[in-house]
């Protein structure tokens, strides 16, 4: 068993579901009716789906609210159908022209998309979830007064230690 994300239909993370270590791809989820609100005198309801569970890993670390591109997936889907359909054919012309005048074709997949997994904030919502908050005037004067008021302890302290060292020293 491996953990794989699960998104929404807009391809934000949700979270992760286990699933067996073949698993690869992107297969639909689809939500659960409501078995109250159906009796058994009313149609059954198409279920609809909720979202896709990725069986590519998430392999940039670091993002805010990670995002599965669903559109450049189907993209990538299609060529590996259009792929798969070109071997055939070649295969098929290959074999009825008796297999001797030439090699036998090969299966070429297409290059899986590297950019799969992106980053679903903005540069600006990432911004206002990393700002620092700005020191209230308030806490920033107390911190100042005690600053001050530690500065002049310290001043006693060295004070009391020089007068503490003549004491020894005048005995």
């Amino acid at each position: 068993m491996k953990a794989v994300p699960k998104v929404n239909t807009d391809g934000f993370y949700l979270e992760d579901e286990l699933v067996d270590d073949a698993f690869n791809g992107v297969v639909p989820f689809y939500a659960q009716p409501d078995s109250a609100a159906q009796d058994e005198e009313t149609e059954p309801t198409t279920p609809e789906i909720a979202g896709y569970i990725v069986g590519v890993p998430l392999t940039i670390t670091g993002l805010f609210k990670p995002r599965f591109d669903l559109a450049a997936w189907r993209v990538y889907e299609s060529a590996v159908y259009e792929a798969q359909e070109a071997y055939i054919a070649a295969l098929d012309q290959w074999q009825s022209k008796g297999r001797v005048t030439e090699e036998r074709p090969a299966y070429v997949a297409p290059k899986q998309p590297d950019n799969l997994w992106t980053e679903g904030l903005t540069p600006e919502q990432i911004a206002e979830l990393t700002k620092q908050p700005e020191p209230q005037p308030k806490l920033r004067e107390e911190l100042t007064n005690t600053q001050i008021a530690m500065a002049d302890m310290y001043e006693q302290m060295l004070a009391m230690q020089a007068e503490l060292k003549t004491l020894k020293e005048g005995r």
